[in-house]
């Protein structure tokens, strides 16, 4: 770790260096699910992108605590609950088990912490009190507290607004009760019949801006290195949590802030009135989960992302370039499944001058976690375990294996290569059994010296994207789509 990492941070528009607040260790919050339906495309990017993130950093060395809350009491629970006609624990039970399925199939391990909002409200009436001691809230007489914006100084820091600006802005909710339309609940007066706790102003439940607030600084400290979410966060979300933490505590909240890109479809804005909405499983329906990861991660974390059935097509075809590279070469001591990111691993990865592959990885990784131009040092090792098969076969496993354990550090190339391969030739314009006879057929021509015969079939098969790859073990194949 003695090369220096830069994070843009949102807070103060520029690339900053990662200087933890305690040496080698990075405590991490990112914005989770409201957990009324299930996961879609931006909850994705943002799954994916912090999923890297915390992947790099321990492959980096450092001891990372990283914390995703799950909002699982809001106005959108509430509604979809009684909707379908189920209680709010079993709407939320059911989405908390879709959305870890989801993430699972899309390779992001899970949180170190993952705590719900219902499990907080203790932390989040105690936060609010002293919000009020303080005179930074106030209980009104319909029994909702509120937030005194004006009272804070430095509000709209991060998303670079005037409060005086904002008083016809999207998403401020004007109501009579407020001292000033600016001011934001953050304790919601029970209707009849509605989930409540008893507090100091009757029975209730949490706004959610203070519930991030109260789960953070419980589960990582008053001060903590990074806080993340969406770009659809930072205002008011995020703001409105700076305002809350650092009133109560009297401490700077977060050192850095990191917000993903937004998720685009067909240039696009994703939204259900388009009818261009998708949710994560919709989508693994018909892709491989590792294209779709591919794609996510192939854009740096800050930009938008396209999603497209050619920028799929792209991911997919990428892909095949790493795993036809690794096929059929004995990558000894690498487990398919996974790549364990071990101290070993983090010595190779600081940054060297010697010009290698992994520290030119490590390179790019630690300027903003710069997936791009990590992925090109990934198709240049790529390309030399091509070349190596031809001219020298013993350095590819090697070289092979190099790439496998990179690639893992951004949760990709971890499955079985001919499987891959072979799984993207649903629409083989063959069956695999016909395949398999015209294998045998070959074997059966060059057997009997009829080379010419054993060329044509497999010339035959390549023009149909069947590529022949033959070795000592026999033969096997692998499809590429013409014009890949």
């Amino acid at each position: 770790m003695s090369a220096e990492m830069q994070i843009y941070n949102t807070l103060t528009r520029r690339k900053e260096p990662l200087t933890p607040l305690v040496p080698g260790k990075v405590r991490m919050y990112v914005c989770g699910m409201t957990v009324y339906d299930y996961c879609h495309l931006g909850h994705a990017r943002v799954m994916v992108a912090f999923d890297v993130i915390t992947r790099y950093l321990r492959a980096r060395g450092y001891d990372v605590t990283y914390v995703r809350n799950v909002t699982d009491i809001d106005d959108k629970i509430l509604k979809r609950a009684d909707e379908n006609g189920e209680s709010i624990t079993a709407l939320t039970e059911r989405m908390i088990a879709a959305m870890h399925e989801d993430e699972a199939r899309l390779s992001v391990l899970p949180p170190d912490r993952e705590p719900r909002a219902t499990g907080h409200i203790g932390e989040i009436i105690a936060m609010i009190e002293t919000l009020i001691d303080k005179g930074f809230a106030y209980a009104a007489d319909n029994g909702d507290v509120y937030y005194r914006v004006r009272r804070f100084e430095h509000y709209g820091a991060l998303s670079n607004r005037d409060p005086d600006e904002m008083r016809s802005g999207a998403r401020i909710e004007v109501d009579e009760h407020k001292e000033d339309p600016l001011d934001f609940v953050l304790w919601k007066a029970a209707k009849p019949g509605e989930a409540s706790w008893p507090s100091p102003w009757g029975e209730g439940r949490p706004g959610w801006h203070i519930e991030c607030s109260a789960m953070s600084t419980c589960c990582l400290g008053e001060t903590f290195d990074i806080h993340g979410g969406g770009p659809d966060l930072m205002f008011p979300h995020h703001e409105n949590e700076i305002a809350q933490s650092e009133a109560a505590t009297g401490q700077r909240y977060v050192n850095t802030w990191m917000h993903a890109g937004a998720v685009r479809v067909n240039q696009e804005k994703m939204s259900k009135s388009l009818g261009n909405f998708f949710t994560i499983r919709d989508v693994l329906e018909h892709h491989d989960p590792e294209v779709v990861r591919y794609l996510l991660v192939a854009s740096h974390y800050r930009s938008p992302i396209n999603y497209a059935p050619e920028s799929l097509a792209e991911a997919r075809k990428s892909l095949e370039r790493f795993y036809n590279a690794l096929e059929g070469l004995a990558l000894e001591g690498l487990a398919l499944e996974a790549v364990a990111l071990d101290e070993s691993t983090a010595e190779t990865l600081a940054p060297s001058s010697d010009g290698g592959h992994a520290a030119r990885f490590a390179a790019a990784m630690d300027d903003d976690f710069n997936t791009p131009e990590a992925l090109s040092v990934l198709f240049d090792l790529a390309r030399e375990v091509n070349r190596a098969r031809k001219e020298a076969p013993e350095r590819a496993p090697a070289l092979a294996a190099e790439l496998k354990r990179l690639g893992a550090v951004l949760g990709l190339l971890q499955q079985d290569p001919a499987s891959f391969l072979k799984a993207g030739a649903a629409d083989l314009p063959l069956a695999e059994a016909e395949i398999q006879a015209r294998i045998e057929a070959r074997a059966a021509a060059k057997k009997a010296k009829d080379f010419a015969r054993a060329d044509a079939i497999r010339d035959e098969l390549a023009a149909l994207g069947i590529i022949l790859k033959d070795s000592r073990e026999g033969t096997t194949w692998v499809f590429e789509a013409p014009g890949d």
